[in-house]
């Protein structure tokens, strides 16, 4: 496909749960490591697309230097990733005519190329103004009732996402087994439009209740699709996801 995505990687130091995440080791590399070469495929079809890491911190800056990685820095007060990569994109990136920018969490260390490639396509082929990813969970796994697993509601047949909160959803009020939900994989894919005018609203009602910054998207008439994946992800909030992580990659 003769398009060129910007994949930005936003790397904060500052976590409330976890502070210094993204140079956390997962065995022999930072997890800042793991995040940019699993994204770093995307180069291979999307030819002169570019992977970069924003941080603000210089232990960050220099760790990915040291692996020979792309970083920029923003040092800005903003409330969320999105705006954060919008700075970057404005600041380093602007003039590079990029068909797509794709914020990918900086907590997502079994990322990869192959995820990013069909996040792209399905975009640029169904024309929702914002890209991401949901995984089919079972109502029995313990995302279901977690606050930090964020719940799509989220349309098979469309492919289109009415909303996410933190809430346990669907409700499953008879108890019936089998049933299942969608756990939001925190990827977007925008066109450099779109995330320039998502960047200028004002958080809304539903962002603040549930800290969520897609509900901005959602509550402003952005319409969000979504590419299911089958694909193991696991985001990283605390040091105990670190030892699963390192479980998973030694085939325990």
């Amino acid at each position: 496909m003769d398009k060129k995505a910007l994949v930005l990687i936003p790397s904060r130091y500052a976590s409330t749960r976890f502070p210094g995440k993204p140079l956390a080791k997962i065995s022999d590399r930072p997890m800042v490591q793991w995040v940019y070469d699993g994204c770093k495929s995307i180069v291979e079809d999307w030819k002169d697309s570019v992977v970069c890491v924003v941080t603000d911190n210089d232990e960050i800056e220099e760790t990915v230097k040291g692996f020979g990685g792309h970083v920029v820095r923003v040092d800005d007060d903003v409330p969320s990733g999105s705006e954060r990569i919008q700075i970057a994109y404005e600041r380093y990136f602007k003039d590079q005519n990029f068909d797509y920018i794709v914020n990918v969490q900086g907590d997502e260390p079994l990322i990869n190329g192959e995820l990013l490639r069909e996040l792209l396509v399905f975009q640029d082929t169904e024309g929702f103004d914002v890209g991401t990813v949901v995984k089919k969970m079972p109502m029995t796994d313990s995302g279901y009732t977690d606050i930090n697993k964020v719940k799509a509601i989220y349309s098979n047949t469309s492919g289109k996402c009415h909303y996410f909160t933190r809430s346990s959803f669907p409700h499953n009020r008879n108890n019936t087994e089998g049933l299942s939900w969608f756990l939001h994989i925190g990827i977007y894919s925008f066109k450099p439009e779109v995330l320039k005018s998502f960047c200028t609203l004002r958080p809304s009602q539903y962002e603040e209740i549930e800290c969520l910054e897609q509900l901005r998207m959602i509550d402003n008439g952005f319409s969000i699709g979504a590419v299911p994946t089958d694909m193991y992800l696991c985001g990283v909030d605390t040091p105990e996801d670190i030892e699963h992580i390192e479980g998973v990659l030694s085939g325990k």
